[in-house]
């Protein structure tokens, strides 16, 4: 049946963009679910090739296309355009960093948390590189050791190896199941006991997390005896609790001969024997290195010049001690439910991610919560599901794949309910995926594509234009005369004041930017590569000299504030500043940003609780943001090193060429008549001041915010 669908849309009796037999397979799949269901509603047609670029950009790179962007794509062969940019997108070092985004979002990964930083920056290369999704979570699952140098434990780290959490954790995270309801009673609306619980949080029991004390350097090890007992506490008639059995609770497949199995099992021999294949290759070019090596050292030692081969062979089996080895003892129980949770044949795992996955990008889920999986929670159209997600199994857990194939098909491209569709007609469009959701970008997105459109990532003004000068108050200490110390006199030094720059002083407000304004938009910017450097020495707490006493002690009175009862005075000063801003990416911010920052006032969540999804809802402080916020503002100004500039001002001004142009710069669309005469209106005789307008209204219309 499906092989013939496959065929009819491939022969061109539905509307496809592509010919990616996965994607033209789950539209057949899905339209012949709704033929059973009895769905008499037709779908809404593919999308423009506009809206198309929009959406995959914001939704592949987390920003809206550029001006040179949009006019490759239109250069391209029609019949092309589509996969040609879904290709191009995915070679973009931004696609690794907005998958970053999703992936932290997803694990709650928290740059304040031990580790934090370094995982972020982990997560970041496996996606890069192209690490199967299966493997990724393996590591994710049972790696012990020293946070930073070993990323993957900041996983464990972030719920502090508590057993108990990372039961909840394991089985919301990356098996779509809300098992955490059953740790205190049998779950009341799915098959999950408490024991079930128990069994599954017994894997974590032996888990430790340590900090030494003098370094305050963190890992995770494994103690010889679990924390996990059953019965629990509070359950328990008596004193006798005995350490319960770790059980996976979830039934693998037993079907080994599914094809998708076969097929996976087939794609990982071939992996497997191209693996052994050039470490052979490398073994043999470094077996050559090492006999010339050889040959260079007895040179040496004939010469004198080198250790004989007695002291030598002493230094290197000092140095084969392996301290780490017995320090972060390997967790075999949870390699062993990294083994259950990852398998192929465990149909939650491949499903979970599927879902939340075509949550991201079509706007809905197959299930929703995509987190809770149940009983009485079935999935909408299992087929569609169960048919990518065995695909995703049989291609091998790539990520990119699966992400590229749901972009492929007509229910990613297809368009939004009708404007006249009532909430009923729209919901049943919705939910059958015969619509698109109208999704408004994540906050990342926004944030870069104000950037983007307003031509931030670098300086449009030129310098010395914007000069400007702000007055701030600032605090500085009294100086005190050492005569006069004793009774209490302190002497203000007129000289040093007027000495004390900005650097060296204390602003009374911390949360002003360079240019003396309020700056919630700014945070700390992570350096992925520096993050997973890792040094020849770096088990510090285990080579590390002791420091001493006075050492210590200097430390510490280098890090403490002044001493409480020290005076102040204050004093303002002038300071001058090119108002000339260039702003970064957002995708690469310690995350999650402050409370009150840009991002999460549009909803970036806080990523301490399960099931903290991003907040989509609009709200006052939101508007409030976009009115009046930096970013805004910045974006809208005219620099004269923009392109509109000269379309302003130039010999060759051409007022509607110049609207044409700001709105597909920011709306990814050409203007309409109506629209151009409108924005003329706006922009009235003052075509710089005018112009600035139009596009502050524009970046706060709806149409901006929100996917095409």
């Amino acid at each position: 049946m499906r092989l013939c669908l496959v065929f009819v849309t491939l022969i061109g009796l539905c509307p496809v963009f592509s010919l990616s037999a996965v994607a033209a397979e789950l539209d057949a799949i899905l339209g012949q679910e709704n033929k059973q269901l009895g769905v008499a509603a037709q779908p809404v047609p593919l999308t423009d090739d506009l809206s198309f670029l929009r959406r995959a950009s914001v939704d592949f790179i987390a920003r809206i296309p550029t001006n040179d962007e949009i006019q490759e794509y239109m250069g391209w062969p029609a019949s092309q355009r589509r996969e040609k940019l879904l290709n191009k997108l995915m070679a973009e070092d931004r696609f690794t960093d907005r998958w970053t985004i999703f992936f932290s979002d997803m694990l709650r990964l928290r740059s304040s948390s031990p580790g934090g930083s370094a995982l972020i920056a982990y997560v970041h290369k496996a996606i890069d590189e192209g690490m199967p999704y299966d493997e990724l979570s393996r590591r994710l699952i049972s790696t012990n050791g020293k946070a930073n140098v070993n990323p993957e434990v900041g996983f464990i780290l972030g719920d502090n190896a508590d057993p108990l959490a990372m039961a909840s954790v394991t089985s919301q995270v990356f098996l779509g199941v809300r098992m955490g309801c059953a740790e205190c009673h049998d779950h009341p609306f799915d098959v999950w006991t408490r024991h079930d619980f128990y069994g599954l949080a017994a894997y974590f029991g032996k888990t430790q997390r340590v900090e030494t004390r003098f370094t305050r350097v963190v890992y995770t090890t494994e103690a010889d005896q679990t924390s996990v007992l059953w019965p629990p506490e509070d359950e328990a008639e008596s004193k006798d609790r005995a350490p319960i059995t770790p059980r996976f609770p979830i039934a693998l497949d037993e079907d080994s001969s599914s094809s998708f199995i076969v097929r996976f099992e087939a794609l990982r021999r071939k992996l497997a024997d191209k693996a052994v294949r050039e470490k052979a290759e490398a073994d043999a070019d470094n077996l050559i290195d090492l006999v010339d090596l050889a040959a260079a050292k007895a040179e040496l030692r004939i010469r004198g010049e080198l250790p004989d081969a007695t002291t030598s062979e002493a230094k290197r089996d000092i140095r084969s001690i392996d301290i780490q080895k017995s320090l972060y003892r390997t967790s075999v129980l949870r390699e062993e439910l990294a083994a259950f949770v990852t398998d192929p044949r465990n149909r939650y795992f491949s499903r979970q991610i599927v879902n939340r996955i075509w949550k991201e990008l079509v706007g809905r889920g197959f299930v929703e919560p995509v987190d809770d999986f149940r009983q009485d929670n079935l999935p909408q159209h299992p087929e569609v599901m169960d048919y990518l997600a065995d695909e995703f199994v049989a291609h091998g857990f790539d990520l990119r794949w699966l992400i590229r194939e749901i972009a492929m098909s007509d229910v990613y491209g297809r368009g939004h309910a009708p404007d006249q569709a009532d909430s009923i007609e729209r919901e049943e469009l919705e939910s059958k995926f015969l619509a698109t959701p109208t999704r408004r970008m994540i906050s990342e997105a926004l944030y870069d594509s104000i950037v983007t459109a307003g031509h931030l990532f670098d300086v449009k003004h030129p310098a010395g234009v914007n000069t400007k000068v702000v007055q701030e108050t600032i605090r500085v200490p009294k100086k005190i005369d050492a005569a006069d110390a004793e009774g209490g006199v302190e002497k203000i030094n007129i000289a040093d004041l007027q000495e004390t720059t900005v650097s060296n002083a204390m602003p009374l407000s911390q949360s002003a930017d360079s240019s003396g304004r309020y700056s919630l938009e700014n945070a700390i910017e992570l350096d992925f590569a520096a993050l997973l450097e890792q040094k020849d020495d770096d088990l510090v707490i285990d080579r590390m000299a002791v420091m001493s006493a006075e050492e210590l002690e200097a430390q510490r009175m280098a890090m403490t504030r002044p001493r409480p009862g020290m005076d102040y005075t204050t004093k303002v000063v002038s300071r001058s500043y090119d108002d000339n801003p260039r702003f970064n990416s957002s995708l690469r911010m310690a995350s999650p940003a402050p409370a009150g920052h840009f991002l999460r006032v549009f909803g970036q969540p806080e990523r301490q609780q399960l099931g903290d999804f991003r907040d989509d809802n609009a709200s006052m402080r939101q508007a409030l943001m976009m009115f009046n916020g930096r970013l805004t503002n910045e974006a809208a100004r005219v620099g004269s090193l923009e392109p509109v500039h000269e379309m302003l001002m130039g010999k060759k001004a051409n007022l509607d060429k110049a609207i044409q142009f700001v709105y597909l710069e920011i709306l990814t669309r050409v203007p309409t008549k109506v629209e151009v005469a409108e924005s003329r209106e706006i922009i009235g005789r003052d075509v710089l001041s005018g112009m600035e307008d139009l596009r502050w209204v524009l970046l706060n219309c709806n149409e901006f915010r929100f996917l095409p």
